[in-house]
């Protein structure tokens, strides 16, 4: 999921444009964005309230010659709400024809959550990146590594160790299950570098990390259009966090790295994200945010150097508005990655003291 400074919102530099302006799909409606590609917005039950998905106009061989129908990218989560919107855009938008393929970018629940129902009900295959899939997986039969109890000792690890808070961890219990349910038990791998042929036209598959294991982005050449998942929004900033399951990682350096994979995409690309409006300025985005890390980092920088400091400690210095417990689980994981990126860099120093690990400034 989202977070992203969840909920902190950046502010848009002039040069990002919005060639729709403020024209919404409604949802179960679709609205074209290019050529045989339909915009699908969804609602969805959190802070982040809204998901885009995409219809891309296709035509695959088959045993009886082609067969044209529609490729999905991302899926909404499993609800009876986002099925309903569903089954009003298979009446009323695909122009009476199939779904043939369903891709998903990553494996967060409100893009991968219907995958499942959607492969089933129109004997479609699921393509993702592996370890989405296999994550996925993991985290929707109840790993242990996505356990609550595993949760509740890492957060209690940095600094969170509230009562109230480590409750609402353990009610999270099958938080993911619950927005998707069950997965497709066959896919067809996406790797960085693959070239999808749909419609006609190549789709050029980026991969991304940091926010997600193994995210895929799709740029198509032809129609100079970036299905950029959650990997360039362009008004919130993608949540890149440190969770339970891989407790020391450097996501936040991951994901900058992969944004610079991208310049190489023209600036006038028309970027599709998955929340926000469609937009244009993929560079000047990418510096956008580049600067509101280095911010970020400087900000973390400073604290450390004063006395040490715990990602609770350091979360407000972040995040300075009020935040429920959702809010929090992001805050925290996003704090500690911040904190990470200047521990990897040999900039900080983590001690573990009194069962909390406390960072600062590498003498």
């Amino acid at each position: 999921m989202l977070t992203q400074s969840d909920l902190t919102m950046n502010r848009p530099a002039f040069s990002i444009h919005y060639p729709r302006g403020e024209q919404l799909p409604a949802a179960g409606h679709t609205l074209d964005v290019a050529p045989g590609v339909k915009w699908v917005r969804m609602p969805l039950p959190f802070a982040l309230d809204h998901i885009n998905l995409w219809l891309l106009r296709d035509r695959i061989a088959s045993e009886c010659g082609p067969v044209d129908g529609w490729t999905v990218v991302d899926c909404c989560i499993a609800s009876e709400e986002a099925r309903s919107h569903w089954e009003h855009l298979f009446a009323h938008a695909l122009d009476g024809l199939p779904i043939l393929r369903v891709v998903v970018t990553h494996m967060h629940p409100d893009h991968i959550g219907l995958a499942d129902w959607l492969c089933q009900r129109w004997n479609a295959r699921l393509w993702i990146s592996a370890t989405d899939y296999y994550t996925a997986v993991a985290a929707s039969q109840g790993s242990p590594a996505f356990s609550s109890e595993a949760a509740t000792a890492f957060y209690a690890a940095h600094g969170l160790n509230d009562p109230a808070f480590l409750d609402h961890v353990r009610a999270r219990r099958r938080y993911y299950p619950t927005l998707v349910p069950s997965l497709p038990q066959q896919f067809h791998r996406l790797l960085d570098g693959d070239v999808l042929r749909i419609g006609g036209r190549a789709w050029h598959c980026h991969v991304g990390y940091g926010h997600a294991p193994e995210h895929m982005a799709l740029h198509c050449p032809e129609l100079d259009v970036l299905i950029s998942g959650d990997m360039v929004l362009p008004r919130i900033s993608t949540n890149a966090s440190v969770y339970a399951s891989e407790p020391e990682a450097d996501p936040l350096t991951l994901f900058l790295t992969s944004l610079d994979r991208l310049r190489t995409l023209p600036q006038g690309t028309l970027i599709l994200p998955s929340h926000g409006k469609p937009f244009q300025g993929l560079h000047a985005r990418i510096e956008q945010l580049h600067a509101h890390h280095a911010q970020h980092l400087a900000t973390v920088r400073a604290a450390c150097a004063q006395q040490p400091q715990s990602a609770r400690d350091i979360m407000p210095l972040l995040f300075q508005r009020p935040l429920d417990a959702h809010q929090t689980t992001f805050a925290i994981g996003e704090a500690l990655a911040h904190l990470h990126a200047l521990w990897h860099r040999g900039e900080l120093q983590r001690q573990l003291e009194d069962g909390v690990f406390r960072f600062s400034t590498t003498p």
